[in-house]
């Protein structure tokens, strides 16, 4: 974390370092003008200096620019000339240069014009754009100065006497207990010991609304407590952290090549190439067709400052860095940038069912009456009995009630019917909750088509005696998130198809599938089994993302084309994942497909920007409307140009923050 706040500075110095340069350049720019020939003949103004000195005097405020305003961009010629790259700073640098040399020569004894004045002002354009431009990539990046500022520098740690002490987070060791006050940011990730409160996790994982924790709850490093103090158990410090491991997916993902920029960074070396032949081919154009060489001269520089690949070398980065920082907040980490490529041109998403489709935990999906009484009065019978057992059909039930606001007596006289269920006494009433197996034993045959209904789809079903007998049934089944509809009519509304594999039985898969509306499922499927359904669905011709939890899935995570790992709260590291999403929301699968297509049509249109412009840029520059309009581009007003260009493609990858990642905006 130190270094990327270092990454940090070193970037504001920059910035800093061409405001300065901009600043006392466009000072020593006056007496420039002040002391030209050309710009006082423009102006119908007396020479300022009088005699043969005015020439010097502004010789050696024009050399003080180019050394001193000019020396980013010479500095950068020779580094890309040393790497064999030659790009904007290549081109800055020469158009500078042959600029300068000639006015010097000129001024020492050459027959021509000096257009010291021109170079003054390319140069204090150029680094007015380099300092806006700089300050529009600091916005971009910043993302990682901000996760780096989530942790408080300090923390209340609690010493054997129940007192604190007041340390820096660097010092906090696993096992620490800390005191976390109300509104405070919580300084590591830890579990609570003591207190109850809420606490805002909406910049590290996405999370609207403030989540409510107790003892025994986990909490992350970062996150800002809520209404009340807690006692925190430290489990994690340094780079073990969330907030950690985030910063480093990020900056791993920012810094990651990409196709498309490896694609831009070619097109940016040749347009360098193209621009330095356009400017030498202007130049033997006007000397062949007559004009001085001064006149000649000034196009070549105008076409080489104009052509500058400046803002095709930003076009990429800038997107990237842009959507990187708003996955990190939205709870979608990249971990693979060519694997979030293609996930714009996704035509199936695969996924797995338990715990992704599904909550996995057991879940109360019908409650059948079988002798008149309402299905409320059913569930408080069995809701009261199973509430002294702790087994997952029991814990369901329970819940069942607790959430329809169903209250239920305390029973009495509970045991266990071995393999069977429990039985019990319920406002003094025998009650019994047991499975098909204990009616099978006493063979009380039952019939009734509700009951076969939910048994076909591989539900668990158990039956709710009232003094011996069966009053009604109750059918459990691993509960489907809510937010799995809406995940999977996101998916179809973009045009792709969902489906799921699951280990479970083909009746279960079948409801499944069926409630959710799936174009095709896959059911039986053992771990080992599931990256060959991959390979079978790819052989199809389709582009598919597989979803899961990162562990059983990890074979079929990698065979996918994007292998996306759902639910991973504070292990982010997962190995086997492309992209992570840190909520078990599958909502956020769409999330993801609808940002890669939105950062995709942003790098396009500056592509095509960084490209196009330059179709316009050259001949006007080279001066073809001159002949018949007049109308010539000076250097100084090319640099503009120029400017102005890169500016566009750096406001237009800013404009991709202004979207949220959902699926309907990626439509």
């Amino acid at each position: 974390m130190t270094a990327m706040a270092h990454g940090g500075h070193d970037h504001g110095d920059m910035v800093s370092d061409f405001r300065r340069r901009f600043w006392i350049s466009l000072a020593l720019t006056v007496p420039v003008l002040a002391t030209s020939e050309m710009v006082q003949h423009f102006l119908g103004l007396r020479p300022v200096l009088a005699g043969p000195g005015d020439r010097y005097v502004e010789f050696v405020f024009a050399s003080a620019i180019y050394f001193y305003g000019g020396w980013p961009f010479l500095t950068g010629l020779v580094d890309e000339l040393k790497k064999k790259l030659p790009g904007m700073m290549t081109l800055v640098g020469l158009a500078i240069s042959v600029a300068y040399l000639y006015s010097a020569a000129v001024v020492f004894g050459l027959r021509g014009t000096v257009f010291f004045w021109e170079t003054a002002t390319l140069i204090d354009i150029m680094l007015l754009g380099h300092w806006i431009e700089m300050r529009s990539v600091m916005g971009a990046s910043r993302a990682l100065e901000e996760l780096v500022r989530l942790l408080p520098a300090e923390a209340h740690r609690l010493r054997s006497d129940g007192s604190t002490e007041d340390v820096p987070v660097t010092e906090l060791r696993q096992g620490d207990l800390v005191l976390v006050k109300t509104s405070e940011r919580i300084p590591a990730d830890g579990a609570i010991t003591e207190g109850r409160t809420t606490v805002n996790q909406a910049l590290l994982t996405g999370e609207s609304q403030p989540v409510e924790k107790g003892p025994g709850d986990a909490v992350l490093g970062g996150s800002v407590n809520g209404e009340a103090a807690i006692t925190l158990h430290v489990t994690r410090t340094g780079a073990e952290t969330y907030l950690a491991q985030v910063i480093e997916l990020v900056r791993r993902a920012q810094q990651s090549r990409s196709r498309t920029q490896d694609l831009a960074n070619r097109a940016a070396m040749w347009l360098t190439v193209t621009a330095i032949a356009a400017g030498a081919a202007t130049l033997v154009a006007w000397l062949v067709a007559g004009r001085s060489l001064d006149f000649a001269l000034e196009r070549m520089v105008t076409v080489m400052v104009i052509t500058c690949p400046h803002a095709l070398g930003l076009a990429v980065p800038l997107v990237v860095a842009v959507s990187t920082a708003i996955s990190a907040r939205s709870g979608l980490l990249i971990r693979d940038r060519a694997a979030f490529e293609r996930a714009r041109a996704l035509d199936a998403v695969i996924f797995d069912k338990t715990g992704t489709l599904t909550e996995g935990r057991f879940g109360v999906t019908d409650v059948i009456s079988l002798d008149g009484r309402s299905e409320a009065d059913i569930l408080r019978l069995a809701a009261a009995l199973e509430s002294r057992s702790e087994h997952p059909i029991a814990a369901g039930i329970v819940r069942a009630a607790t959430e329809r606001g169903i209250s239920y007596p305390a029973p009495a006289e509970v045991s266990a019917i071995p393999g069977k269920g429990a039985q019990g006494r319920v406002a003094g009433t025998e009650v019994k909750v047991v499975s098909p197996g204990f009616l099978k034993e006493r063979t009380q045959s039952l019939s009734d088509p509700r009951v076969a209904r939910v048994a076909e789809q591989g539900k668990t079903v158990v039956y709710v005696l009232l003094d011996s007998n069966v009053v009604g049934a109750i059918a459990l089944a691993d509960i489907i998130r809510p937010e799995s509809r809406e995940a999977l009519q996101q998916l179809k509304q973009m045009g792709i198809r969902a489906m799921m594999l699951t280990g479970d039985s083909q009746p279960v898969a079948r409801w499944v599938a069926q409630e959710l509306g799936l174009d095709d499922y896959f059911a039986e499927v053992l771990p080992d089994q599931k990256a060959a359904k991959i390979r079978e669905v790819k052989r199809r011709g389709l582009t598919v993302a597989m979803v899961g939890d990162g562990v059983n899935d990890a074979p079929a995570l990698v065979e996918a084309d994007v292998g996306i790992a759902i639910g991973a709260g504070t292990d982010v590291a997962i190995e086997s994942a492309d992209i992570v999403l840190v909520r078990s929301d599958p909502r956020d699968v769409a999330s993801v497909v609808g940002l890669a297509r939105a950062t995709y049509r942003k790098i396009v249109q500056n592509l095509w920007w960084a490209t196009g412009y330059n179709v316009v840029a050259i001949p006007l520059a080279a001066g073809v409307l001159y002949p018949a309009t007049g109308i010539l581009l000076s250097p100084a007003l090319g640099a503009v140009f120029m400017s102005v260009s890169t500016v566009i493609v750096a406001v237009n990858a800013q404009l991709l923050g202004r979207r949220k990642p959902t699926a309907s905006a990626a439509m």
